[in-house]
């Protein structure tokens, strides 16, 4: 055991060592405190393995030493060698830095004089280019030169020597070079204007651009601000680096082509502006020159503001028409600000006032004739940009963002006739039949489009079916992506998240009240959709009208608004699926009814019959298997759907079979027909008693045959005592036959004498027996009248 320790310790130890050899300095103390948390005494046969594997070391040392001594010895010799020569190269080399240094003062001073020289010229050079700016244009100094020359002329040196007679000759010309000035000036005005009624597109094009950059440059500070928490070196993914600056790499490009856009000023030389102004103000017609300019603008004004016919038929149709009138503006704007009193902020006022009236009406019956919702989102963009810009220059736009509201309505009316023709396309390839998924892959697919849970459908093997069709998860998903779209709209008009909630619950609602609600009316409707397909309908409504909760969800995630907040709108689609859903329970029964009627047609009676076959029609018993078979799949449908329509259909059948009986048309009946028909009426009970469809309590089925029942039963049994003695007795055997009903089946009965019947053997064994029937037939009749009197 010792021996077995002494072999463990001696291996921990040069394991120990060889840590010590091979790691860091700063873990050897871990390493060496293991020695001492180990066997006592360990340490020393340790610290005794430690100096032996020192003086190893120190041996191998002594060996490498010695063996590299030799050359050590010589590389000093050489270095020795090489010094001599070193400190004469160094001499040589501070010879020549110092006849280097002499040679070159000459120049290097030389060199300062081309510098202050340069810097010189750069600074006069900008000078003039800042002075050129200043000054309005270069004639307007020679005109005023002229001006001024003129007016020292008449004032000072022409009344010293007014004797001689060129110069009465020159007074006389001065005033008509004053006009020749003032036409020339004038003419320039005219020439400017028709300029910038040509630049006015760009000008407005080259302001709107610049309006829209910035919008998105302080959008892309906005968003860099809002993760710059999360993703501190990091634009908007991790594929984004940034700047210096803190902008993503888009953002500085659109910061420096924001630096690039050029204004209205250098895209328009306004110096005839500032030379006619100017001369006009030294003659002292200033008014003049400023009632004609601004008579001049306001009829620019009214053309630019005049759309061409056709501009609702594209984008480019808008975006010209707003940049012409952003670009009348622009220039606008700089007059009033670069000129003194040429244009006043009243007189901009006004023509804003009147553009914006007409802009609007422009917009309003334009936008009318959009019916692409691509086209009038982009009309939208154009307009919050438009508005932008102006707003930029000092000009009130809300009735801009007022009209916007009008313009969404009208968005949201394309969107709802295009989401119409994509919910009847989803209607037409519907199969109507439960979706099949194959594996665990499909049906994560199906639930990923649609909110899907079932316990018991998700508990059975694949491959399985889930209870509605196709256009389900379809129709759910374009609800979301009209919900995408609408949002699409409300995006940049300047509105709080509880409006932009409002608007998306609104727009919803009228897509799912109106427009998916006409589509699934018309659809219920359309000839070819028989019980099957309603039955499948009534399903998918079910559960389209569940998913409703899931909607209200996604549009609470989208804006951030609870549902629970004030004055929220909710979705209406709960009634809509609901109406839906009726509307296609009526029509079941409704299709239901047409097809026992279609049986019942082809009914064949023999109405003259001496004696029943013994069995029921062949008609009857077609009519009642159809319903039996249609029965089982009514079994799927919710509620008491499957209970009523089982109800309707048997009463519509004992009704429709009573008509027969008691048809104008038919005259005669044999109590041979009365007894097949006895019979076909014993199969519709006991159809009715079979439960074709769970839920019924008791015979409630059963009593809507009750009146043909007790009808029959009395003609069968020929029990008229009992129902005349018992007649309006509530315990009545045939307490539902109506005395009008029994007469006039009866009556038919009569007229059957001479036929081979029960009537003629009464005739030949017992002639009392025609007394007794004539004896009734009275007093059914005036059981008929004293019921038509009372009532």
């Amino acid at each position: 055991m010792a021996e077995s320790e002494s072999l463990e310790t001696i291996t921990e130890h040069e394991r120990i060592l060889q840590e010590i050899e091979s790691t860091d300095t700063a873990c050897v103390g871990p390493t060496l405190r293991s020695v001492y948390d180990d066997q006592p005494n360990a340490h020393k046969r340790f610290m005794e393995k430690l100096d032996a594997r020192i003086r190893n070391h120190d041996r191998e040392i002594e060996k490498m030493c010695n063996f590299h001594h030799q050359g050590f010895v010589d590389a000093i010799t050489e270095l020795l060698k090489v010094r001599a020569d070193a400190e004469k190269l160094m001499g040589q080399v501070s010879d020549t830095n110092r006849r280097l240094q002499d040679a070159g003062r000459e120049v290097t001073a030389q060199t300062e004089e081309v510098i202050r020289c340069r810097i010189q010229q750069r600074n006069m050079a900008t000078t003039v280019e800042k002075l050129q700016l200043c000054i309005p244009g270069e004639m307007t100094w020679l005109y005023y030169s002229a001006l001024k020359t003129m007016e020292q002329l008449e004032n000072i040196y022409i009344p010293r020597v007014s004797q001689y007679r060129f110069c009465q000759i020159m007074a006389e010309t001065l005033p008509k070079l004053r006009e020749e000035i003032k036409e020339i000036s004038m003419s320039d005005l005219k020439d400017f204007l028709e300029s910038i009624r040509k630049h006015s597109d760009k000008i407005g094009e080259t302001a709107m651009r610049q309006a829209q950059q910035h919008r998105t440059f302080n959008s892309a500070v906005q968003k860099q601000v809002t993760l710059s928490c999360a993703k501190p070196l990091y634009g908007l993914n991790s594929r984004t680096p940034l700047h210096h600056n803190g902008l993503s790499a888009e953002a500085a490009d659109e910061e420096e082509m924001d630096e690039e856009v050029l204004t209205a000023q250098d895209l328009v030389d306004f110096s005839p502006v500032y030379r006619c102004l100017h001369i006009y103000t030294v003659l002292g017609d200033r008014e003049t020159f400023e009632n004609y300019y601004r008579k001049q603008r306001k009829k620019q004004a009214r053309l630019v503001l005049q759309p061409q016919s056709n501009m609702h038929e594209t984008v480019e149709g808008y975006r010209k028409y707003f940049n012409q009138i952003v670009g009348f503006f622009v220039v606008e704007d700089h007059i009033l600000h670069a000129t003194q009193g040429l244009v006043t902020r009243a007189f901009t006022d006004e023509l804003w006032n009147m553009a914006l009236s007409k802009i609007i009406a422009v917009l309003r019956t334009h936008s009318s004739y959009c019916n692409d919702p691509d086209l009038v989102l982009e009309l939208k963009n154009l307009i919050v940009i438009f508005a932008d810009t102006l707003q930029g220059y000092g000009f009130p736009v809300n009735r801009l963002f007022d009209l916007l509201f009008e313009v969404r309505d009208q968005y949201n009316e394309t969107l709802l006739k295009k989401w119409a023709l994509v919910f009847r396309d989803i209607f037409e390839q519907d199969n109507y039949s439960p979706i099949p998924v194959e594996n665990e892959e499909e049906y994560k697919a199906v639930v990923s489009r649609f909110p899907f849970h079932d316990a018991e459908i998700e508990k059975q093997q694949f491959p399985k079916k889930l209870p509605m069709s196709q256009s389900v998860p379809q129709i759910y998903s374009q609800v979301k992506e009209f919900i995408y779209a609408s949002l699409k709209f409300s995006e940049s008009l300047h509105r709080s998240s509880t409006e932009i909630d409002d608007m998306l619950r609104k727009s919803t609602n009228l897509l799912l009240t109106r427009t998916l609600s006409s589509c699934l009316q018309n659809l219920i409707k359309k000839p070819h959709i028989g019980l099957t397909e309603l039955v499948q309908i009534i399903i998918n409504t079910t559960h389209l009208e569940h998913a409703c909760k899931y909607l209200e969800d996604f549009i609470t995630n989208i804006t951030n608004v609870s549902p629970e907040t004030v004055h929220t709108t909710r979705l209406y689609g709960l009634s809509t699926f609901k109406d839906a859903r009726h509307a296609a329970e009526g029509e079941i029964y409704t299709k239901l009814n047409q097809k026992i009627d279609e049986f019942i047609q082809l009914a064949d009676y023999e109405w003259g019959m001496a004696e029943s076959d013994g069995r029921a029609s062949g008609y009857l018993m077609d009519l009642i298997n159809f319903l039996r078979s249609t029965f089982q799949v009514f079994t799927h449908l919710p509620g008491k759907v499957a209970q009523t329509a089982c109800m309707s259909s048997c009463k519509h059948l004992a009704t429709s079979l009573m008509q027969m009986l008691l048809d104008t048309e038919l005259k005669q009946i044999s109590m041979g027909a009365i007894q097949q028909f006895n019979l076909d009426v014993m199969q519709c009970e006991l159809f009715a008693s079979s439960e074709p469809v769970p839920g019924f309590q008791g015979d409630t089925l059963q009593l809507a045959f009750i009146d043909l029942r007790q009808l029959l039963d009395l003609f069968m049994v020929w029990d008229w005592s009992t129902y005349l003695a018992d007649y309006g007795q509530p315990t009545s055997k045939y307490l539902r036959v109506n005395p009008s009903t029994a007469l006039a089946l009866l009556e038919k009965m009569k007229d059957t004498s001479k036929k081979n019947n029960i009537f003629s053997q009464f005739r030949k064994n017992d002639r009392d027996k025609q007394k007794l029937i004539e004896t009734v037939v009275k007093q059914l009749r005036s059981l008929v009248n004293g019921m038509s009197q009372h009532s």
